[in-house]
């Protein structure tokens, strides 16, 4: 084994290797997503996305068009945060090396390719490598025995939960392309595994190790579960690097390489607390997340209270708590920010430049959590010692996070380490709550919020509501629903009632963005009298139902009465402040730095507030 490379000459190597294979090198795309469906880039597909679908894959600096590329993409996946440091695979930033194929290759190149690079270049014993199929796949089985020269008993078959992309995508969806995968795993021998550790996908330990997946991307999932063939066959390849070094330098995991020693060892200066590999929890944390923060705010995605800001913001309190562990009293993790650069600059020269406005960032996210920490961990602890069962209310945890600023999860992480669990629904209920209260909704919608039944029964009968306010200011509607003060669905309300109305269609533009409701009046003529509720504030559910926050002042509101539904003029004003926040971030970015980001803002008809993070106070 190639066991004399440096991890910059390792990286380029494999770019190199599918360059003189008539592959494009093109550059890693930002951890800022541009696909909505996604809070960072977590897949070396994911910037390419519309060639797997027939687009011209034409890419910007290179002539002509390029179906054969390959990248070191940076990636994030969060969605197994608390293993994180635990185990020896789970990082919550790493670089996932790829090749891809859109309507080019397929099986028989990407199959021999990967084994090339792995027994010929990298010189991995043939002997220690096994291959896993999707199991229908005989075009693979026959291409890795008959093309490449795999012994049979060295191949395994497996279901669409471990060979097929997506996941149980042929049961399940979603619709759309797919296909099966195949894996290459390295057998790394029995002290790395378990007794019950007999080949790929079996076992409890960490003998077998994935390290190649490549997907054949071939069909497209119909409504009907059907899969027909895509119009082009594709490749979508993914080499975890982490992985890849950790194999090549012979040490069990890539805490123990200089993709993380520099921080790690950072860390144990600073704490005077010896790293002791998997032992030393702490350290792994903060040393994964540092890289994490850092290459997020270098590209720009900066810590928030929502979206992708937020998990910045998490990761840093999470880090900044294990340093608390650590006996690290000060703000540290932003001195971190330099040994990720030794480590990953030469690679991202990007990181450089942004040194000190990454570090400032930081420093400043670091010493506002803080200042509430301690006070928090023991409040937490006192909690905890006062609790007579093993889960703590959702609520508790809610108010930890309002109060002391202590996200969720290391609420529980501190709840795990006492063997409580927290109560994720109650969380959730009292959040939503929270949000509807800052609102400045009336009581009666902040009860409601907390009845799911109501909304889940709503929207299966009638629908997401069907917004139409951008078009029309004044329409005619129906009231399908209507709830009381004591939260229950109600036939009719009299005057003097304050209610929720839900309405389809509706012109009333629901709070979003830290833009606020729309308001208004509803208005109706049964043939008997006349009616009319004032609109105070508009919000949607997570169902997509509209709810209109009201008050009956003249007549008697029926379900079912058809209305006339008006938008007042403050909606003028509202989009004159919402024009108004873009023009201010702008001008924030053009005299502070594209590095402005905004963290929140709130747009009423008489003023908007704009959140951003800086650095440093303003002069």
């Amino acid at each position: 084994m190639r066991t004399d490379l440096s991890i910059n000459e390792l990286r380029q190597l494999y770019l190199d290797f599918f360059k003189e294979r008539e592959h494009l090198i093109y550059t890693s795309a930002s951890l800022d997503s541009e696909d909505p469906t996604l809070l960072f880039t977590a897949a070396g597909m994911v910037q390419f996305k519309p060639y797997f679908l027939g687009a011209t894959p034409k890419f910007a600096g290179f002539d002509g068009v390029w179906h054969r590329v390959t990248t070191a993409q940076k990636c994030i996946r969060i969605n197994d945060i608390e293993n994180v440091g635990r185990t020896l695979r789970h990082h919550s930033f790493f670089e996932m090396m790829g090749n891809f194929s859109f309507g080019d290759y397929f099986k028989k190149e990407a199959a021999a390719w990967a084994w090339e690079f792995l027994t010929d270049v990298l010189k991995f014993d043939p002997e220690k490598l096994y291959v896993t199929i999707y199991e229908t796949d005989d075009e693979a089985f026959e291409v890795w025995t008959k093309h490449v020269g795999i012994p049979a008993e060295k191949i395994s078959r497996w279901g669409e939960d471990e060979n097929f992309w997506p996941a149980n995508a042929v049961s399940d969806g979603p619709n759309g392309p797919c296909g099966p995968c195949s894996e290459i795993f390295y057998d790394r021998g029995p002290e790395f595994g378990s007794e019950d550790e007999v080949g790929p996908n079996t076992g409890s330990g960490d003998r077998f190790i994935e390290i190649w997946n490549l997907v054949f991307t071939q069909s497209d999932r119909q409504e009907d579960g059907s899969l027909i063939p895509l119009p082009q066959n594709n490749i979508d390849t993914g080499l975890g690097f982490e992985r890849l070094v950790a194999v090549i330098n012979g040490v069990p995991d890539a805490y123990a390489t200089n993709l993380f020693q520099p921080s790690i060892q950072k860390v144990a200066e600073v704490s005077g607390v010896e790293y002791k590999g998997q032992e030393s929890l702490s350290h792994r944390v903060i040393a994964d997340h540092i890289r994490a923060v850092t290459f997020s705010i270098s590209d720009g995605v900066l810590p928030t209270n929502d979206g992708a800001g937020y998990i910045v913001k998490m990761l840093i309190r999470r880090a900044a708590r294990h340093a608390y562990l650590l006996g690290i009293r000060e703000a540290m993790l932003y001195t971190l920010v330099d040994n990720v650069i030794e480590s990953m600059g030469e690679a991202y020269p990007e990181l450089e430049p942004a040194k000190e406005r990454v570090a400032g960032v930081i420093k400043t996210e670091e010493e506002l959590f803080l200042k509430t920490l301690e006070s928090g961990i023991r409040r937490v602890n006192t909690i905890f010692s006062e609790m007579d069962g093993k889960e703590l209310d959702g609520a508790v945890a809610f108010d930890l996070w309002q109060t002391y600023g202590f996200p969720l999860d290391i609420t529980e992480e501190m709840a795990e380490e006492q063997g409580i669990t927290v109560d994720r629904a109650g969380y959730e209920a009292a959040s939503e709550l929270a949000k509807q209260a800052s609102k400045g909704e009336t009581s009666t919608d902040s009860i409601f919020a907390a009845q799911k039944d109501t909304l889940g029964i709503l929207a299966k009968e009638h629908g997401e509501t069907e917004f139409v306010g951008y078009e029309e200011t004044k329409i005619k509607a129906k009231a399908i629903a209507i709830v009381g003060k004591d939260s229950d669905l109600v036939e009719a309300a009299k005057t003097g009632d304050e209610i929720i109305i839900f309405l389809n269609p509706t012109p009333f533009y629901a709070e979003s963005g830290g833009q606020v409701g729309d308001a208004g009046t509803i208005d109706w003529d049964n043939g008997q009298e006349e009616g009319r509720a004032i609109v105070i504030s508009t919000a949607k559910s997570p169902e997509g139902l509209v709810k209109h926050t009201a008050k009956v002042i003249k007549g008697s509101l029926r379900t079912g009465q058809g209305i006339t539904a008006t938008v007042d003029l403050r909606r003028q004003e509202i989009a004159k402040h919402h024009t108004a926040t873009h023009l201010l971030h702008e001008s924030l970015q053009q005299i502070l730095g594209n590095h402005v980001g905004q963290a929140g803002s709130l747009v009423e008809p008489e003023r908007l507030r704009f959140d951003f993070t800086h650095p440093k106070a303003l002069d």
